[in-house]
């Protein structure tokens, strides 16, 4: 059995607490300035960084039954927390009609179609040179930002906005991230770190949507061609940040580190918790000065409880399709039990 690398589990759990921690924060960019700027902080680098590992983890794209298992992985948990979350909004927020809607992903479940779009273009991607396809797929990035139709359909505008990430992660080795770690990159990193937080310092106004990738240029920018102008340098940001934040992600294990095999879990499940808290009266209680200490508390706590033995054996069967968890634990409770 191949030795679990603690540095990506590292990297994925620190991504996923990220995740959660921005989804709390985004209810309250409008009120606070500060909160503005760190939830665009975070955005400029946790997703891209996340989908770069996706890619990474991606080689074994021509091993058989590889296509088999990413559809069981991904597109099954797709279509049941498609029908969960139309169950959820139809009774969390009162409709008179239960809607299904197949091709608009709800919410954060975009990445699960995406990520599945992704490894199929990799068969076609990974027949030419590297050079050659990556100029493709960001070109198809910034093109896309042209055709108001794809929007969230799909995924279709994410699949293509992102994808560069992907594939990158799909090309590097662990010698690459091995280079990331030495002292020049760190002091590098730092400094990109510091230039990127006075850039959105600068710029308060910055609409986050940019950094959503599901927006067309006509939503964000009034002249269309600076819109592939922004999201240019936005590409240019966003590896620059990926790469920094990876520079600083610690390789030995820590107590979370295991839960970093759980991130599916947290950003399937927390979902539900952000979207009953956002418009609740716990969200208007928590006023800007509180928000921050206090949601961060909650999404570390959030992210621990979700990464859990007991809330993934338990939710296993729905998002893997697999009972081995919830056997694992009987088994050793007969096993206590037995010995005792």
């Amino acid at each position: 059995m191949r030795k679990r690398d603690f540095y990506f589990d590292n990297a994925k759990i620190l991504l996923i607490f990220l995740v959660v921690f921005g989804h709390f924060l985004q209810s309250y960019i409008h009120s606070s300035l500060f909160i503005s700027s760190l939830y665009n902080f975070i955005y400029t680098f946790h997703m891209p960084a996340f989908i770069l590992i996706s890619g990474f983890f991606a080689k074994g794209i021509y091993e058989k039954g590889y296509i088999t298992k990413i559809t069981k992985k991904l597109i099954i948990p797709y279509i049941l927390f498609q029908i969960v979350y139309a169950v959820f909004y139809y009774f969390s927020h009162s409709k008179n009609t239960f809607k299904f809607e197949l091709f608009q992903p709800h919410w954060s479940l975009w990445f699960l179609i995406s990520l599945f779009c992704w490894n199929i273009m990799l068969l076609v991607f990974n027949r030419l040179k590297p050079k050659y396809a990556l100029s493709i797929a960001l070109l198809a990035g910034l093109v896309a930002g042209y055709f108001d139709w794809i929007s969230t359909y799909f995924s279709l505008s994410r699949t293509f906005v992102f994808f560069p990430f992907f594939l990158v992660g799909f090309y590097l080795k662990k010698e690459h991230f091995k280079a990331l770690r030495q002292s020049r990159a760190k002091i590098a990193a730092v400094i990109v770190m510091l230039i990127v937080t006075i850039g959105i310092l600068s710029f308060p106004d910055l609409n986050e949507k940019w950094f959503f990738g599901s927006k067309a240029y006509s939503e964000l920018e009034n002249a269309q061609f600076y819109g592939m102008l922004k999201r240019t340098g936005l590409y240019m940001v966003q590896f620059a940040m990926a790469a920094s934040f990876f520079a600083f992600v610690p390789r030995r294990q820590f107590f979370f580190t295991n839960w970093g095999k759980n991130t599916l879990y947290v950003y399937l499940l927390h979902g539900f918790i952000v979207r009953t808290f956002r418009g609740s009266n716990l969200e208007e209680y928590v006023d800007q000065v509180q928000a921050l200490p206090v949601l961060l508390v909650v999404s570390l706590v959030l992210t621990a409880l979700l990464s859990s033995k007991f809330v993934t054996s338990i939710t296993q069967p729905i998002i893997e399709m697999k009972w081995s968890k919830l056997k694992h634990a009987a088994n050793r409770l007969r096993n206590e039990y037995s010995s005792s």
